[in-house]
């Protein structure tokens, strides 16, 4: 039987290229000059560290920037609510890169299948979602109504079997 699986990750080359430019640019920039402005990429994480939160603004509208002109989705990035106060009057906030369909997500695009009435089924498969169907069709089909469905999150699909 045909299947897919659908999954959400995003391409870590392009984000540490957009990173990597947002470090360069707040090195240059003047309004940035003598501050602790820094971006840093962890492991599923990008920390941005200013001296107010204004700063932090800056700095994020900077990263955004650059991010985009990599063709990352924005999307991919889940913004922390809690502004971290460190030492002194520096602040930081974090990033978190999505990676993998958490369960309710999975959980939601199930029952979009299934209530779209498409022969397909759906499974969960740890952070993925296998779709299978009786024929290649039916298969373009779920994508099509995936990507109407849920265009505000970056799902992507791989693993393409006939």
């Amino acid at each position: 039987m045909p299947s897919f699986d659908t999954v959400l990750e995003p391409d870590h080359v392009k984000i540490r290229n957009g990173v990597d430019n947002s470090i360069k640019e707040i090195g240059t920039r003047f309004d940035f000059k003598g501050t602790g402005a820094k971006v840093e990429l962890k492991e599923k994480e990008i920390h941005a560290t200013g001296d107010s939160e204004f700063q932090l603004e800056q700095i994020e509208a900077v990263l955004y920037g650059k991010l985009t002109k990599q063709d990352v989705v924005i999307s991919f990035l889940d913004k922390q609510d809690k502004i971290e106060k460190l030492g002194g009057d520096k602040v930081r906030q974090v990033y978190k890169i999505k990676e993998g369909i958490e369960a309710a997500l999975a959980k939601k695009i199930v029952a979009s299948l299934k209530d779209s009435k498409l022969k397909v089924q759906a499974s969960i498969q740890g952070d993925a979602v296998r779709v299978t169907g009786k024929n290649r069709d039916d298969l373009q089909l779920a994508i099509a109504h995936l990507k109407k469905s849920f265009s505000d999150t970056p799902l992507t699909y791989n693993n393409f079997r006939d």
